[in-house]
């Protein structure tokens, strides 16, 4: 493919309270076995996107450690590769990214390096499968400066998070709000950009000299009615996972078989790194019903509408309703957990009774198990 990929993985959001203290958002774990990056990652190795660049930067460590081989979204070429680039100290600066276009600022001799004459800009909190084939093509067709993907939510779905828009019958965005208090309208930018790289590198340059750092303000809203920027609906699944309600919705979409089975039967397949960990053991006594149970778990309670991720041990008598339990868990006996978030490497002790009756409830206990 004609581009090289930008994912921008170094924002944080308050409103996934306790669960971003440990990890960036782009590192969050999905459907028992990836990590939210995965999807970003996966749709541009398949749409053959041979040179893609990671931004991180806020609690990047666990997000490094998944990065560290480039094997697993076969990006280990000669030509082309995985890069990841956090904030650098330099003679000329001292500054960590202060928004989306000062992160790309900092980093803009890697796309002036670069050949390919587009670039594919995406966020790491995007749960999708999209070939950016099919985006190129429109972006050219339209001969866009910019292409946006967008997304037409439910009437009555909160808008308040994301970047909403109104397009002509050419799909030529006319109105751009970035995150209004409120608005009538139901189209939202996915995050996900087309842009030609010379184009870009002018525009991020021009906002610099202007002390201006954010792509959306800075660039989008504030060209879009000097530069042709156009719309790229799709309708397939898409979810962002930055706050702590759409990190549980979106994770509990994969109990049903139609999601499952459009992310992990129907062709592209999402890659991610993967741990040399035996097959789950249910022991007698165990029940589980309409869950997802990872690799290394033992379960011998009962487990229901629940996702388990890697290495969670349930003791005896426990019942775990409509929660996520991530990687690295000991249950003791007796445990209760209803409509919640158990953060990784923690230990419940035994005859312990959680439940989110007014919300989801993040439940993180120290590890006894690790303590010197």
């Amino acid at each position: 493919m004609r581009a090289v990929g930008m994912i921008l993985a170094g924002g944080n959001s308050y409103r996934m309270r306790e669960l971003s203290n440990k990890r960036a958002i782009a590192a969050m774990p999905i459907a028992g076995s990836f990590r939210s990056i995965d999807f970003a990652l996966s749709s541009m190795s398949n749409s053959r996107i041979q040179k893609v660049a990671v931004l991180t930067q806020y609690n990047s460590r666990s997000l490094n450690e998944h990065l560290s081989s480039s094997k697993w979204w076969d990006f280990g070429r000669k030509q082309g590769g995985l890069f990841v680039f956090p904030p650098t100290v330099t003679a000329d600066n001292s500054f960590w990214y202060r928004g989306t276009a000062d992160a790309l600022y900092q980093n803009l001799d890697f796309l002036k390096n670069c050949h390919e004459p587009y670039v594919v800009i995406a966020s790491g909190d995007g749960v999708y499968k999209l070939d950016f084939n099919k985006v190129l093509e429109y972006h050219i067709a339209k001969k866009a400066d910019i292409t946006v993907v967008c997304k037409q939510l439910p009437p009555g779905e909160d808008v308040s998070r994301f970047g909403v828009l109104r397009m002509n019958e050419n799909c030529r965005i006319e109105q751009f709000e970035e995150k209004p208090m409120a608005s009538d309208a139901n189209t939202i930018s996915c995050g996900i950009y087309v842009v030609r790289r010379r184009q870009l590198i002018e525009l991020i340059e021009k906002s610099a000299e202007e002390g201006r750092f954010d792509f959306v303000r800075d660039i989008l809203i504030r060209y879009k009615g000097v530069r042709k920027i156009f719309g790229y609906k799709i309708d397939s699944y898409w979810s962002n996972i930055a706050s702590v309600e759409s990190y549980f919705r979106t994770n509990m979409d994969f109990l049903k078989k139609e999601v499952r089975d459009y992310f992990f039967r129907e062709y592209p397949e999402v890659h991610s790194k993967v741990d040399d960990l035996p097959p789950a053991k249910y022991n007698p006594g165990s029940e589980v019903k309409n869950s997802l149970i990872s690799a290394g778990s033992i379960i011998n309670g009962a487990v229901e509408n629940s996702i388990l991720f890697s290495n969670v041990f349930v003791g005896e008598n426990c019942v775990i309703k409509n929660s996520i339990v991530l990687s690295d868990v000991y249950l003791g006996d007796n445990v209760h957990l209803e409509n919640c978030i158990v953060e990784s490497r923690d230990t419940i002790r035994a005859n312990t009774y959680y439940n989110g009756d007014d919300g989801i409830k993040i439940v993180i206990e120290s590890d006894e198990r690790y303590v010197l």
